[in-house]
């Protein structure tokens, strides 16, 4: 192919990538806002003494969710530098945006799953909000333990 006919695919994929990364952010926007809407639902029931632990379900649910996609949004980050280094010089994958393909060829280059959730904004949003629940426990669960 021609340099110009590979721009032309060039300003498209990168236009398709962007909106992905933008699809991704607002997904990890709209799972913190709802974990943190579930969490303190969950605290604010009052029932018996053990429900307040229903608190770290959804706590931990969202974290895993926003983790995944907050590494999806890394691989794209990663194809969209890719695309802007390469493809006027390569023809390989045109228009090729499935997840999967991608993680194949760029598995290495991005952190997995786990060291994405223990990332430092991930670990910093979702370890105040597991510090809210311990300390909604401990404070709600304080007179028990003086009573007994």
């Amino acid at each position: 192919m021609n340099e110009d006919v590979l721009r032309q695919y060039l300003f498209k994929e990168t236009e398709i990538v962007q909106k992905i990364i933008t699809r991704m952010a607002y997904n990890s926007f709209l799972i913190k806002g709802w974990s943190v809407t579930l969490v303190v639902a969950s605290l604010l029931f009052k029932g018996n003494s053990y429900h307040y632990f229903v608190a770290f379900v959804p706590w931990f649910v969202f974290w895993c969710l926003d983790a995944y996609f907050l590494r999806i949004e890394k691989l794209y980050r990663y194809y969209y530098d890719w695309l802007i280094k390469n493809r006027l010089s390569n023809d390989e994958n045109l228009l090729d945006m499935n997840s999967e393909n991608l993680e194949k060829r760029f598995k290495d280059k991005i952190p997995c799953l786990v060291q994405t959730a223990l990332s430092k904004t991930l670990i910093i949003f979702y370890g105040v909000l597991g510090l809210i629940i311990i300390s909604f426990i401990l404070i709600n669960y304080y007179p028990l333990w003086i009573q007994s």
